[in-house]
């Protein structure tokens, strides 16, 4: 079998650890696989490599920066430039959702329900809002010829004085 080719289970060796090492657990293989086809992406191993990372942890917020420092300690050969095509790719597949903090810090969400998040300063962290009940009380007009795809609440946080 060549380097990543789509096992069941990953290679202990390609990922640096054993496979029940809770810090590099990733989503199976055959799951991967499916995810990546069932949107018209070809799973090629970057992609398969970046998936078993990115989803075989549940719901998680990631920069592409972690993301690649992730798979960097998992010994996965990929450049960041890769690990931002990958991101994008799956965000415009619908298999991750993008929320921007400050226009200039980006979060991929494997979550990609309606939800919002609450922005942690002082951590730079994005979490999901636990309630579900939480909604706006009077939306802005929106132009002629356009609709709301969605809205992305993100709540600033920071520790008290």
């Amino acid at each position: 079998m060549s380097e990543m080719e789509t096992s069941d289970q990953p290679r202990t060796d390609l990922v640096g650890a054993h496979a029940h090492d809770p810090v590099l657990t990733g989503c199976p293989w055959h799951d991967v696989n499916e995810m990546l086809q069932s949107v018209g992406l070809r799973p090629t191993r970057q992609r398969m490599a970046l998936g078993w990372l990115l989803f075989g942890k549940g719901d998680r917020h990631l920069t592409a920066e972690m993301l690649y420092e992730e798979a960097t300690l998992a010994k996965v050969p990929v450049s960041l430039a890769t690990v931002y095509n990958t991101l994008n790719q799956l965000t415009e597949a619908g298999l991750l959702r993008q929320v921007s903090v400050d226009g200039t810090k980006t979060y991929f969400d494997t979550n990609t329900s309606a939800h919002h998040h609450f922005y942690v300063e002082g951590n730079h962290e994005l979490v999901d809002i636990p309630d579900p009940n939480l909604m706006l009380q009077k939306m802005p007009e929106v132009p002629e010829g356009y609709e709301i795809s969605r809205i992305d609440m993100v709540v600033r946080l920071r520790k008290k004085r």
